[in-house]
């Protein structure tokens, strides 16, 4: 079995999609090890970013000198060219977001996150924005299988686009190979991980935050990590002339190794956000041992349970009480942390390749019946 995986989205500062592909393609890779006739071969175009040769030990790589949006276009417009004049002939292509690589022979698969870009499309890039919601429905019902990281996200597939359940296969993140700190931090800096964009609530963050300030004004910084795209440096500008200034540091994308230390030293994880496809910082934080408060929808309760504080997230004065509460309540921060390192412990990158190395041989046996 010859597979190709799209690695574009884990070249260059990989944001959710592309830990999930990057280590999902590591895992298959293993797998591929102690499997004679299956090769792994990761894929990337770009016209600035050079895809290594050893990015994951074991794979194959294949990297051209196309622009990314140049070959998004033909890719996703006209379904040419095909894998096979690009890149040679294999037997499953999966694409790490919902729009296929075109190929005459390999079976198809695309992985849908969520499916915000549908019901929020002034949300997303320009790209997304022009393509995703006019032909995610023509992909996914292509598609030999399409790959998603919860039972939410396999519920709105199967609603949405009408794509049957056995077509469906859930395959979700990992936990990360870190390290838990040895003691909770009670007075360490409340975090935020994700990109700056309008699902992820940032404003009414901001606002649940003043509140706990009012209250209580020595409370720990606010920090905010992760991609912060131009449509959101107003909203962000703003706060060099609001009584957040010094309370509130913006990082910017930070590295694997920058996020695990900024958990390292988290008194607690705040995912507010309006929908989430999974909601992998807040599996991240439960690794390592930090409190998390995480909003009702999407697919955050399914992961993470009882293991954190669950509020409404149009409704701050709910999240400046469960901030308040985990800088406050030892004995609950003590209980929540086990839980969560015991709620991490249930998602592993070796049983999803195992999840997605089934639904590649099972689609082919289909193709081949």
């Amino acid at each position: 079995m010859k597979i190709l995986i799209d690695y574009r989205p884990a070249l260059h500062e990989r944001t959710g999609v592309g830990e999930h592909i990057h280590h999902l393609a590591e895992a298959l890779t293993a797998r591929s090890q102690s499997e004679p006739d299956v090769s792994v071969t990761l894929f990337s175009s770009s016209w600035r970013h050079r895809l290594p040769s050893d990015a994951i030990a074991g794979a194959k790589i294949v990297d051209r000198h196309i622009p990314v949006r140049c070959l998004n276009w033909f890719w996703h417009r006209v379904q040419w060219p095909s894998i096979e004049s690009v890149v040679g002939k294999f037997d499953v292509a999966h694409s790490p977001h919902p729009l296929s690589m075109p190929s005459r022979h390999a079976a198809h698969f695309v992985t849908i996150h969520d499916l915000d870009f549908l019901a929020h499309p002034d949300h997303v890039s320009a790209e997304i924005r022009r393509d995703y919601p006019k032909l995610v429905e023509r992909d996914a019902a292509r598609a030999d299988r399409v790959i998603v990281p919860s039972r939410y996200t396999a519920s709105i597939v199967q609603t949405q686009l009408k794509i049957p359940t056995d077509r469906i296969v859930i395959c979700s993140n990992g936990a990360p190979l870190w390290a838990p700190r040895h003691v909770p931090i009670y007075d360490g800096h409340i975090l935020f991980v994700g990109s700056i964009e309008p699902r992820k609530n940032i404003k009414t963050l901001l606002g649940a935050y003043r509140a706990l300030l009012s209250r209580r004004a020595h409370s720990p910084d606010l920090v905010l990590a992760g991609h912060v795209p131009r449509t959101a440096r107003d909203m962000l500008g703003a706060l060099d002339s609001s009584p957040l200034d010094r309370k509130v540091r913006v990082l910017g994308y930070v590295s694997p190794l920058e996020r695990y230390e900024l958990y390292r030293n988290a008194s607690m994880l705040v995912m507010p956000s309006l929908d989430e496809g999974f909601g992998l910082p807040a599996l991240e934080a439960m690794t390592v041992g930090v409190p998390v408060i995480v909003s009702t929808r999407g697919a955050l309760p399914e992961v993470v349970a009882d293991a954190g504080l669950i509020v409404e997230p149009d409704d701050e004065n709910a999240i400046q009480k469960a901030m308040a509460r985990i800088l406050d309540d030892r004995f609950y921060v003590n209980a929540a942390v086990a839980r969560g390192l015991l709620r991490a412990r249930s998602y592993d990158w070796g049983r999803s390749a195992h999840t997605l190395f089934t639904a590649y041989a099972d689609a082919l046996r289909e193709r081949r019946g």
